[in-house]
């Protein structure tokens, strides 16, 4: 997953949900192998054994998190703090009397670097750390730089330094392709603040941006607070599968995969049952976002949030949604049948299929057909013949290896967190890879890519490189065996390394576009297109190997575990077409024609199919329409390209180097400095319409073509 926030009009960072240059230090894993039966590669090796701690750096400088000096202790994040804000005030001097030209595009460029190098460092910081005192000290950092950007974009003299520019017909002109795209976001987000409005409408402008951060961040928190019920309420039989605290029984999600209807039953009824200050917050950011978007110029916040995009706007979106949902219809009732054949078959009493069955019946119907038990694949997923796997696959595509390099003292957060050097064959050091992938407590529970440190050119023509973190939550190594992935954690894997790579090949002159800082749309398409090498025997056997025997993984077992993902894969893409339409009705005209639960209501039974519950409203739970408003089509038009992409340049394929290479040039290069859709064509070689994404997608449901390739061998 991919998550990112802005900030201001001066970059986008990453947040669950996203220091010149570092020298090349030694290359190598540094760590003492354990005896396996199959040979690695330092890569390989350096995750399949327990790292040796500090013992190996005892009398090393502490050099701080990152490499950053000042951060070897919490009170550096107030120097970094400070040093980023007296740099931004010089940066803004020097853009306010520059002569409007390529330089001020530069000077902008820096100020946004100078704040993300501290921002987008503490963001990561302050969910991730495990001191207290370090996640407190990056708060406080994201604070000051939020109020120091506040203050940038409301700076008019700042805005009118790069109007005079974006207003010279001639000056832009002049502007090659990267730099005009760069200054036009510039401007874009400045727009978005209400800085070309009169005093007066600015400061609404302003009000409402931060009426807007405060209600999201009070609507995420709801989306996850438990609710609770009187014990006597529930039947006494299914109290052991919750929480029980005194007279009640606490329900903190939906429980869906518990075999016991009445448990889903009752955890779908009581989690998603309304609370009233959830409902007024998610009306009033609703409100408060139309409100913004209406003041800065646009119709709807949806037309506004889909500037840039692939889909442009929501009259596109909706055409995507719509079409795709009618080519999804009958397939779905297909599902829907074969759902409730199977709960009649368990469950004979009761066989109509609620909004609560899908997700455990589906993986009933897997489990009977496929014998796809995750204990049989994961002897074959040893975490260090994965990331072989991908260090072979990306040297044979893009000519890329990945090697573990040893920390410097205090340079990670943890002891188990591995540093990458991603290194091309002739180019060298491309940026670096912080692998912070075991469970610990307090660690966020979730598999996300954050940018570090963006990629630019420097002004004395050095390049600083991109640093990236890929967070996972997997299961340590025991005395007996290596860390041992299901199929699932291996796909996310593969899908957060396409994010890195993404951020290590945008290869870009503004860090302002730098890799994964490109429309939401498009973010997602170079990892969904590693999902598909994982799932491809190809690339799947030139790794997958059992870790005590060193037995290959059979081409069935591929075969199967790729065949059981179509198991009500259309249901399941037409629950993801339901809630991106929802979103979309949410952002769109306003007031909106009903209350938000009625519109769920309507838009759940004509665009998904299954009955509205009474007294429920999932939209309360739905913590995507903060990070995602207006957006939330993006993974399933993410997907269409990743799998056009797939098909057209991969299939024959997966280790094509010439496709490898022009997939670098026309895709990951760019990061998002040019117009996503030239990106998209400029690899098909053609400009794919809504009918051809939606092609894909529905192709994508039927047979592997891989299974064909594997049974035809």
């Amino acid at each position: 997953m991919l998550c990112t926030g802005r900030l201001g009009g001066f970059g986008a960072r990453a947040v669950a949900l996203r220091p010149g240059r570092a020298g090349r230090g030694s290359l190598g894993a540094g760590i003492r192998a354990r005896r396996v039966s199959t040979s690695w590669s330092p890569v390989g090796a350096a995750f399949n054994v327990k790292p040796q701690g500090s013992r190996w750096d005892l009398f090393g400088e502490r050099r701080g998190l990152f490499g950053v000096p000042e951060l070897s202790a919490p009170e550096g994040f107030h120097i970094a703090q400070e040093k980023a804000l007296k740099k931004t005030e010089l940066l803004v001097e020097r853009a306010c009397s520059t002569p409007p030209g390529p330089q001020t595009v530069l000077i902008f460029d820096e100020l946004s670097d100078s704040l993300c190098r501290v921002a987008d460092l503490a963001d990561f910081v302050k969910i991730a750390h495990p001191e207290p005192a370090f996640r407190e000290a990056a708060e406080e950092a994201c604070r000051s730089i939020g109020t120091m950007v506040e203050k940038l974009n409301t700076n008019v003299e700042l805005y009118q330094s790069l109007q005079k520019l974006l207003t010279d017909k001639k000056l832009v002109d002049s502007l090659d392709p990267e730099t005009r795209r760069v200054a036009e976001l510039f401007m874009f987000d400045f727009e978005i603040s209400g800085i070309h409005l009169d005093k007066e409408k600015r400061k609404r402008a302003v009000d409402l941006n931060v009426k807007i951060l405060d209600l999201s961040s009070t609507f995420l928190m709801g989306t996850n607070f438990p609710n609770k019920i009187e014990k006597h309420l529930l039947p006494e039989h299914i109290h052991r599968n919750f929480i029980s605290a005194g007279d009640h029984i606490i329900i903190d999600g939906l429980h869906a995969e518990a075999p016991d209807d009445l448990v889903r039953e009752a955890a779908y009824k009581i989690f998603l049952y309304p609370n009233a200050g959830q409902l007024k917050c998610l009306e009033e950011l609703l409100s408060s976002r139309d409100l913004l978007a209406k003041l800065v110029g646009y119709s709807t916040f949806s037309h506004r949030a889909l500037q840039g995009t692939i889909a442009k706007n929501p009259e596109t979106v909706m055409q995507f949604l719509e079409k795709l949902s009618d080519k999804l219809s009958e397939r779905t009732l297909k599902d829907f049948e074969m759902i409730r054949e199977m709960k009649m078959k368990l469950n004979p009493r009761n066989s109509e299929v609620m909004p609560w069955d899908p997700p455990y019946y589906s993986g009933v119907i897997r489990a009977e057909r496929y014998n796809i038990e995750p204990s049989l694949y994961c002897p074959f997923f040893s975490l260090g013949a994965c990331m072989e796997g991908l260090n072979i696959l990306l040297n044979r595509l893009l000519g890329i290896s990945l090697y573990a390099e040893q920390p410097a003292k205090g340079e990670v957060w943890s002891e188990d967190v591995r540093k990458l050097a991603v290194v091309h064959e002739s180019e060298g050091l491309l940026g670096y890879i912080y692998c912070d992938f075991f469970q610990r407590a307090d660690k966020p529970h979730q598999d996300c890519h954050f940018t570090i440190r963006g990629g630019r050119l420097k002004e004395d023509g050095d390049y600083q490189l991109p640093v990236v973190v890929l967070m996972l939550n997997l299961p340590r190594s025991s005395k007996s065996s290596p860390t041992l992935l299901t199929p699932g954690m291996m796909e996310n894997l593969f899908h957060e390394m396409g994010h890195a790579m993404h951020s290590m090949l945008g290869r870009t002159r503004y860090q302002h576009v730098t890799g994964t800082r490109c429309p939401t749309d498009f973010a997602e398409v170079p990892s969904i297109l590693m999902e598909y090498f994982a799932n491809d025997y190809r690339v799947v056997n030139q790794f997958a190997r059992h870790y005590q025997t060193g037995q290959p993984l059979p081409k069935n077992m591929v075969s199967r575990l790729c065949e059981s993902k179509k198991v009500c894969a259309a249901a399941d893409m037409q629950l993801q077409v339901f809630y991106a339409t929802l979103d979309q009705i949410y952002h769109g005209k306003h007031p909106l024609r009903n209350s938000t639960t009625d519109i769920l209501k309507e838009t759940q039974e004509k665009f998904y199919g299954l009955p509205y519950v009474p007294n429920t409203a999932w939209q309360l739970r739905f913590s995507h329409l903060v990070g995602y408003g207006a957006k939330y089509y993006s993974y399933l038009m993410s997907r269409a390209v990743a799998c056009m992409v797939w098909k057209e340049c991969f299939l024959q394929d997966p280790f094509n180097r010439a496709a490898g290479e022009r997939y670098r040039r026309e895709m990951l290069a760019h990061g998002g400095g040019r117009e996503p859709m030239l990106m998209v064509e400029g690899m098909l070689q053609k400009c794919p319409s809504v009918d051809d994404f939606v092609s894909a997608l529905i192709s994508d449901l039927d047979l592997d073509f891989e299974t064909f390739l594997m049974d035809s061998e």
